[in-house]
């Protein structure tokens, strides 16, 4: 799908327009976005130990970094326009950020998970996430009192050894949360990428910005056509 964007008139920007993209699933999914707006990396993120990254588009160059960095690099003025997931961005306090575009990909649902069947075993739940500002919203919004325990990984553990009587958490496919006895109980909310701006960028670089929303906006369009 890269390679097909070649006949395509390189995206031009000026001044430079830097775009921070996360490693991973997303950045893989993005890439063809990318291609369709005329900007391919001049090297393989999957294979470059660079983290700077020039491309076809004369004054556009890519950033890669951590999925949860992006919204860091961009509102801090690291970087002009970002792409991560939904999740990453609710988790964010106080990040005053444009979000002007769902590209649809990266899909998938944080999820409220636990043993199918099994009430908690305690007057106020607790719950095992690495999401806690999304947690506590979603149990806040129902009236409900929960302990958030803060995990980093491995959170359909929690559950088993008694830590925690649910927990919240990223699901694709479910198999992870089946393997070890789980079931996914409640969406907490629908996960896709997002294109993100910095307000400072928006105004000083309007018209390089503006174009790059619309290009990806016109790819997410035909890809959702295909679909």
């Amino acid at each position: 799908m890269i390679e097909a964007a070649s006949t395509r008139r390189p995206f031009v920007a000026e001044p430079m327009l830097t775009v921070a993209l996360s490693k991973g699933r997303i950045l893989t999914e993005t890439l063809p976005l990318l291609a369709a707006a005329g900007i391919v990396p001049d090297e393989d993120p999957a294979v470059s130990r660079r983290l700077i990254l020039g491309t076809s588009s004369p004054g556009v160059r890519l950033l890669i970094v951590g999925p949860t960095d992006v919204p860091a690099y961009v509102l801090h003025g690291g970087a002009d326009v970002g792409v991560t997931g939904k999740d990453v961005l609710a988790e964010q306090e106080q990040a005053i950020l444009y979000e002007p575009l769902d590209l649809g990909i990266g899909r998938c649902r944080l999820m409220l998970a636990g043993r199918e069947g099994l009430e908690p075993s305690r007057a106020q739940p607790r719950v095992a996430t690495k999401y806690v500002a999304s947690t506590r919203a979603f149990f806040a919004a129902r009236g409900q009192q929960v302990d958030v325990i803060k995990l980093y990984g491995s959170m359909e553990l929690a559950p088993l050894v008694g830590l925690a009587d649910w927990i919240v958490d990223l699901v694709d496919t479910g198999n992870t949360l089946r393997a070890n006895g789980l079931a996914p109980l409640e969406t907490v909310m629908e996960v896709s990428a997002r294109l993100v701006v910095n307000p400072a960028s928006w105004k000083t670089k309007h018209a390089a910005v503006r174009r790059l929303v619309a290009d990806l906006a016109a790819a997410v369009e035909r890809q959702g056509a295909r679909a």
